[in-house]
């Protein structure tokens, strides 16, 4: 695990929040959304995602762009279930 904080939208990781910054998963709509992204990893080896800063205190900004990223996003995929220990 990445050791920060990551929030959900609908049950998909949407956002994450690492070293007090916000990154916002990567999408189409977002880019649109954004214009002009800067793109950076939220810790080392990770996927790069969308780093969120001039509109970190803008609610409804906020708000617009994770819900145009979560609706592009995929379904998580369903959890194994573990098989019992004989």
């Amino acid at each position: 695990m990445f050791g920060e904080y990551a929030l959900y939208s609908k049950g998909k990781v949407v956002v994450l929040v690492c070293d007090n910054q916000l990154f916002v998963k990567p999408s189409e709509a977002g880019r649109a959304f954004i214009g002009e992204v800067i793109e950076a990893s939220p810790y080392p080896g990770a996927k790069p995602a969308f780093l969120v800063q001039d509109q970190i205190e803008d609610g409804e900004c906020l708000n617009q762009l994770i819900t145009l990223t979560e609706k592009e996003l995929p379904k998580p995929k369903p959890k194994k279930k573990k098989k019992p220990k004989r």
